[in-house]
């Protein structure tokens, strides 16, 4: 009988503490979480070269403009 109670006691603080780092990591990520070191947003769309017309991570050109490799 108190094994199943403690069971359930388990799951319910598993699934509490789940769902709180997962709404944590929603609406206050660690700024780590938002931008790469160069500050550009994770989760940006490549960007279409204008001559070739084939598509360049924004990353690339960041690394580009900022004098990098």
């Amino acid at each position: 009988m108190w094994q199943r109670l403690l069971l359930r006691l388990l799951v319910a603080l598993s699934a509490i503490a789940s769902i709180g780092g997962f709404l944590w990591m929603t609406f206050a990520p660690p700024p780590g979480m938002k931008a790469t070191k160069d500050g550009v947003p994770y989760l940006t769309p490549p960007v279409i070269h204008p001559i070739s017309g084939e598509t360049v991570p924004v990353e690339t050109l960041v690394t580009h403009y900022k004098g990098g490799k």
